[in-house]
């Protein structure tokens, strides 16, 4: 059996078998074709079984190596890498071609993408519009309250929500609030004003005051689940044309963009995100210098 031929098998038995969708059929079908058709030129001939359990890592890394001077990126190469190790699978269960070379070769890995922190106009905005999301007056002052709050002290989603009422800043205090992060790491960050001022107006309608209550709840009572804030971004982001990357995430990203461009250093900026590396707070403030000096000019509107 030729590895064309092996390649038309394992099309059938995933669109048949797998029941696959076309579409995922037909991008291993091109996935594998690239593979054998390099392989015809490294070997010298088109590739059969035995050639194939024959490969070595060397010539599997040959094969990415290519790929990345035709300009595929570690995401693109990664994915048919996938697509090739899946052909093997079948190979081995199938054909009895078992070559462990393939299991070997390490995945392409992709850059993570860089951060994408809103403009101050834009973060200013959003906390201050927020809540034109929602017709119901509770909702409006939920909502602006909680994203007042991750933008205004970098918290993630999950810290912010998990809050109660006690731990809610109000006015007429300077009292930090604490935070438990990742790892139960708990922290202490400083409360703007303007926090202050949206946390009053929400408590004012919550529907449970007690202490011990959820500070976040959702309409039915309990603890706001991260969905609903997530749905309401993206209404937002609907309403007033703003890109994907605008996510509740993205105002903690925000947060520590707009201190690095007022002048705060890293160090400070780490201990109040409450990561454990640097590196990782680096990768929060990193933006190109024409942006960076787009942020300076504006500054952080709530400080």
């Amino acid at each position: 059996m030729t590895g064309f031929e092996a390649r038309a098998a394992f099309l059938t038995w995933l669109g048949q078998e797998r029941q696959a969708s076309p579409l995922t059929v037909e991008a291993y079908g091109a996935d594998i074709a690239a593979l054998l058709g390099f392989l015809t030129n490294h070997l010298g001939g088109e590739p059969d079984l035995a050639a194939l359990a024959a490969l070595r890592q060397a010539d599997i890394r040959a094969w990415l190596a290519d790929q990345a001077n035709d300009g595929a990126i570690n995401a693109t190469r990664a994915r048919h890498l996938a697509a090739v190790r899946t052909f093997f699978r079948f190979l081995a269960r199938r054909h009895g071609v078992d070559n462990p070379a393939i299991k070997l070769v390490s995945t392409p890995r992709s850059k993570r993408p860089m951060p994408r922190p809103l403009a101050a106009d834009q973060a200013s905005a959003l906390t201050a519009d927020i809540g034109e999301v929602s017709d119901k007056a509770t909702t409006q002052a939920r909502d602006t309250a909680l994203f007042t709050l991750l933008y205004g002290c970098g918290l993630r989603i999950s810290e912010a929500l998990g809050l109660d009422v006690r731990d809610a800043p109000l006015p007429g205090s300077d009292a930090m609030l604490r935070v438990m992060g990742k790892g139960s790491k708990e922290r202490i960050v400083p409360v703007l004003p303007a926090v202050r001022e949206a946390m009053a107006a929400w408590l004012s309608l919550h529907p449970d005051r007690q202490p011990a209550s959820p500070l976040f709840v959702g309409e039915r009572g309990g603890r706001l689940n991260p969905a609903v804030a997530q749905r309401t971004m993206r209404a937002y982001r609907r309403l007033n044309g703003l890109a994907d990357h605008a996510t509740p995430h993205a105002l903690r990203h925000s947060f520590a963009t707009h201190l690095l461009a007022g002048g705060a250093d890293l160090r400070s900026i780490q201990d109040l995100l409450g990561h454990a590396s640097l590196s990782t707070t680096q990768r929060y403030t990193a933006v190109d210098t024409d942006r960076l000096m787009e942020v300076w000019r504006k500054a952080h509107p709530r400080a």
